[in-house]
């Protein structure tokens, strides 16, 4: 745990100051920008052509391109001289809005609640295979010399980031009492009730779910601190982290306000681990056990908080 800390230290210690007010200045900008006027839903339901696409790309690249231009006016710096670099820039949030935006109904059944169990199951591993599809292409093509994106297990050390989650459970504890929460959470809900076929093995079918749910954090882990970060590191150092982190603060718009606005800080403490450890294991560790955790908070807030 304090080589964890003293990674934030020295990277609070390094960064350019001026860019981080900024950059911190910029997402609040966005994050009320999207509550208080729609912004995400004006993009998205607008008259745009593609408009789930286009609104998506275009919200995604305003948010990790800003960052690096604060850094381009801070200082002067050679990695907007590389096309390979404008290139990535300009392609990896097609990438991700590709994954939201995509449309991937498939008719298992005639029964509506089979349907949408089964769909809503398909979800997320659906997305998982397209993104990392996109990402190898990526990898092959330019980064083939390194372990794929962080899927590195050289030196790991899990203890300290399942005590980053005990942290966090208190958190959870005490957000599992908020309405806007608990109107979210568990995801679980979007496939209840479950069809009366499956309610003799309903613990089944439930953990089935939340293992697909799990695997959209895999997704996320990967682009976001493997590819974001070690894939631009070799351009960006350091400085690949607050544009990072300002992209992940807007795939959480339409969730709880605090959890969209913890998403920007919890982004750059995960990107500083992965830019020292060069793996995206601890934080998939803690990403994915916040989420579960989530869940039950969401289950058991679900029980005991009615609002």
């Amino acid at each position: 745990m304090k080589q964890i800390l003293d990674f934030i230290k020295q990277y609070f210690k390094e960064v350019d100051k001026t860019v981080c007010i900024l950059s911190t200045v910029f997402a609040s900008i966005l994050i009320y920008l999207n509550y208080s006027q729609g912004l995400e839903k004006w993009l998205t339901k607008g008259p745009l052509p593609l408009g789930n696409f286009t609104g998506h790309y275009l919200l995604f690249l305003f948010a990790f391109t800003i960052p690096y231009i604060f850094y381009l006016v801070s200082k002067p710096n050679k990695y907007f001289q590389q096309p390979l670099f404008i290139f990535l820039l300009i392609i990896a949030p097609a990438i991700f809005a590709l994954k939201v935006s995509m449309y991937t109904f498939i008719h298992f059944s005639d029964d509506t609640l089979l349907n949408q169990y089964w769909n809503r199951v398909a979800y997320f591993p659906l997305r998982l295979i397209i993104l990392v599809s996109m990402l190898l292409l990526v990898w092959l093509r330019f980064d083939k010399q390194e372990a794929f994106y962080g899927l590195n297990l050289k030196n790991f050390n899990w203890k300290p980031y399942v005590l980053m989650l005990l942290f966090m459970m208190p958190l959870i504890a005490a957000a599992s009492t908020q309405h806007d929460f608990l109107e979210a959470y568990p995801k679980l809900k979007s496939v209840l009730p479950l069809p009366e076929k499956y309610q003799s093995m309903w613990w089944f079918y439930k953990l089935l779910f939340e293992i697909s749910y799990g695997s959209d954090f895999f997704s996320i882990e990967l682009f976001f601190r493997g590819f974001l970060i070690l894939g631009f590191i070799k351009w960006a150092g350091k400085e690949a982290i607050l544009p990072m982190a300002c992209f992940y603060c807007t795939i959480h718009f339409g969730k709880p306000l605090g959890e969209c606005i913890s998403s920007y800080f919890g982004g750059i403490l995960l990107g500083i681990l992965i830019y020292h450890t060069k793996s995206i294991f601890g934080g998939l560790i803690v990403h994915l056990g916040i989420a579960w955790l989530m869940e039950v908070g969401g289950y058991v807030g679900n029980l005991f908080f009615r609002f």
